[in-house]
């Protein structure tokens, strides 16, 4: 096995060259900008903090955070803000449904908090937002990137049985580092939920952040566990530290390095791996659908 260089985070005072993003411009953004705001919407973009905001809402496109934007989960990499979250808002399948069709987004992405206050974990108002987006957009393509539901698989199937075109779910890091970086969930139980949505037929994904300190083997493991697990399409991306509180970035990982790890994942058998320091789980998305048909 190639074990191949890492550069330590502490000798490097700033992100390398190749984290570097534009910031976000252009009439296109500005127009993205304005519906989320009008129509009240969550985006992971802005609450993750992702690197290619400027990129993707520049060209008409973003990822809807549905069932708020405060999290019952306290995972160590994750800039969304963790508490008690407000009530279900039962018309934001409408609103976000809406803001589809007049963005005339031909690919959309969903993805949301964690709701482990709610008995069905959330799934309703995820299977009311599919159905809803698919009468008003009924040409959009949908990918859905769903939690773990805490194994009630009964929630799971509520998701599955609208049949979006992906359905996601993030392994997040490797095994040996799974207590310590999310917190609140079970690599094992992440693995089956990615087992029963490809047992279900639908086209599987999911993505891994690096940076947190694994080695090569790992990296490995996580990708050869993924894939038997019948994941289709695998996404490895760098670790940003949103904030001095959050899980520290042991190392910078080498444009050259995730290429390596592309021809691992490709040569393991996936359909298609987006490898990449700035790639995040719905970076590029429509490629994982459109270029595998």
């Amino acid at each position: 096995m190639i074990e191949l260089p890492v550069i330590p985070a502490h000798q490097m005072p700033r992100k390398p060259d190749w984290l570097r993003v534009k910031l976000p411009v252009g009439q296109a953004y500005k127009h993205v900008r304005s519906l989320v705001d009008e129509h009240k919407l969550h985006t992971i973009c802005e609450s993750g903090n992702c690197p290619n905001m400027g990129e993707c809402w520049g060209a008409g496109t973003a990822t809807f955070m549905i069932l708020g934007n405060i999290c019952t989960r306290s995972c160590s990499f994750c800039a969304v803000a963790t508490g008690r979250p407000l009530a279900v808002d039962l018309d934001e399948p409408n609103r976000v449904a809406q803001s589809v069709k007049l963005m005339q987004v031909k690919h959309c992405v969903i993805t949301s908090v964690d709701r482990d206050d709610l008995r069905d974990g959330g799934s309703t108002i995820w299977a009311e937002t599919v159905n809803a987006i698919r009468r008003e957009s009924p040409e959009t393509t949908l990918e859905t990137l769903i939690p773990d539901f805490k194994g009630q698989w009964d929630n799971l199937d509520r998701v599955l049985a609208v049949r979006p075109e992906v359905v996601s779910h993030n392994l997040e890091t490797v095994r040996r580092l799974t207590r310590e970086v999310r917190i609140q969930a079970k690599y094992d139980r992440s693995l089956e939920c990615l087992s029963r949505i490809s047992a279900a037929g639908l086209r599987t994904k999911s993505g891994i952040m690096l940076g947190f300190g694994e080695t090569e083997a790992d990296v490995i493991e996580a990708m050869t566990d993924l894939y038997n697990a019948g994941v289709h399409i695998l996404t490895l991306g760098q670790y940003l530290q949103p904030t001095k509180a959050h899980h520290p970035v042991v190392e910078w990982i080498t444009p050259d390095q995730f290429k390596y790890y592309q021809q691992i994942g490709l040569q393991l058998g996936f359909k298609y791996v987006e490898s990449g320091p700035l790639v995040r789980s719905s970076y590029h998305a429509e490629k994982h659908l459109f270029d595998m048909q």
